[in-house]
């Protein structure tokens, strides 16, 4: 027979119901669908191959869910370097500093799992306050010692499996010198921003104390990139370099000062934030950033739309609503630097 989302399989809608109720899961609305999804690949598909691929992505993301969270309530930072690095680098001790201060402020670290940036990054952090995101590699990348016996520990078999808990769950991203595969995530970080398929979080870029490696990056998105017209000067606000650790964790902390996150419900862009604002602050915000606005729309505050109770911890918080261009991302983000200096 051929399957529906609606409730027109007959017996089927009615053993999916039964099953549910046997094992008692939450949101059943949500789970059928997902019963569905399974019965209808198991039907369309014969190709072992692409099934095995879709029922390891659906065991791995249901563990990064399962182990991130009971932690959903305190922010993470997603922390990128290269695995080859030594501990007598200075450049391992400043990510030491970086994460330990992050952790006193109480936030948590996400690393790869590994040795090198990926383990200053644990050891900074501490164990408690650290996720080991690692990945099965054909030369065995091993967790690192500070994590290995620590059950915040997701190994994947997928590379696209462990970018999106990399992502997905932090709330700001800061890279350290690496190789191939830190530079892979710093464009991935920033196309996704740069596009709006990332919310806007802060992207810190954090240097050696010669500067020899971000700002020589920085030098070639400049001269290359920016001449060409293949990205805008306006793009320079989704990231920040510094050399400094502590200016690393300020800039993150400042971030989420009065901003708190934000989500697009259908045309309207809602950004939640931890106090309101006054009718004088809006009407601020709206002359200096009428260029991200669609035209003829204003800026108004307000409380969460009905669709927004599939996230019901942040139900309470005041919201700007907005028609946002869904372009200018760069200036969303001096946007919300603004709001943040209310």
């Amino acid at each position: 027979m051929e399957l529906s989302f609606n409730r027109n399989n007959g017996p089927v809608d009615d053993l999916i119901d039964q099953l549910m109720g046997m094992v008692e899961v939450h949101h059943p609305r949500l789970v059928r669908e997902m019963i569905l999804s399974a019965l209808k690949a198991g039907q369309e598909i014969d190709y072992p191959a692409d099934l095995k691929l879709m029922r390891t992505t659906m065991k791995e993301m249901r563990y990064t869910s399962k182990v991130f969270g009971p932690y959903r309530q305190r922010r993470k930072v997603t922390i990128f370097g290269s695995a080859r690095t030594e501990a007598a680098d200075p450049i391992y001790q400043k990510c030491v500093d970086f994460s330990r201060m992050l952790a006193e402020r109480g936030y948590m670290a996400i690393t790869g799992g590994g040795g090198g940036i990926m383990q200053a990054g644990n050891e900074g952090a501490g164990a408690d306050n650290s996720f080991a995101v690692n990945i099965h590699l054909p030369f065995e990348q091993e967790t690192n010692p500070v994590m290995s016996q620590d059950d915040k520990v997701l190994i994947y078999k997928y590379f696209f499996n462990r970018k999106v808990a990399f992502l997905k769950e932090a709330h700001a991203v800061a890279l350290f010198p690496g190789g191939f595969g830190t530079l892979d995530e710093a464009m991935e970080t920033l196309t996704l921003m740069q596009t709006g398929k990332n919310p806007p979080i802060p992207l810190v870029l954090i240097d050696d104390d010669q500067g020899d490696y971000w700002e020589i990056w920085f030098d070639f998105i400049k001269k290359i990139l920016l001449k060409k017209g293949l990205i805008s000067g306006e793009d320079f606000g989704l990231f920040t370099i510094t050399r400094d650790p502590a200016e690393a964790v300020q800039l993150i902390d400042d971030f989420y000062q009065v901003y708190h996150s934000s989500r697009f419900v259908g045309e309207n862009l809602v950004m939640r934030l931890n106090k309101p604002l006054s009718p004088e602050q809006i009407e601020i915000l709206e002359k200096e950033f009428s260029q991200i606005l669609v035209s003829g729309t204003r800026i108004k505050q307000d409380g969460a739309f009905p669709v927004e109770r599939d996230q019901p911890d942040l139900l309470h918080l005041p919201r700007l609503i907005l028609k946002f261009n869904r372009r200018n991302f760069g200036l969303l983000m001096a946007f919300i630097r603004r709001i943040n200096s209310f």
